[in-house]
């Protein structure tokens, strides 16, 4: 499953991480890393971008690069 797919209030474990080299690049940057937990917080009114809670903080993130990142619910 990708995060794209998680629900509002769902947790997944982060299993691996996509996309070309840049973005995989930056992903990781964000904190995106195997192994982390993501929980949906919010979901933009048009359904793009989504609301990450990870590592205590907050972030952003486009429905393309959710569809990058594999995960198992939690």
């Amino acid at each position: 499953m990708t995060l794209r797919e998680l629900n509002v209030g769902k947790s997944g474990r982060v299993i691996s991480v996509g996309g070309e080299k840049i973005l995989r690049h930056r992903l990781l940057e964000m904190g995106i890393t195997p192994h982390t937990i993501v929980t949906v917080k919010k979901v933009a009114p048009l359904g793009d971008p989504i609301e990450l809670l990870l590592r205590g903080y907050v972030l952003s993130l486009r429905l393309e690069d959710a569809e990058k990142i594999t995960i198992e619910e939690v």
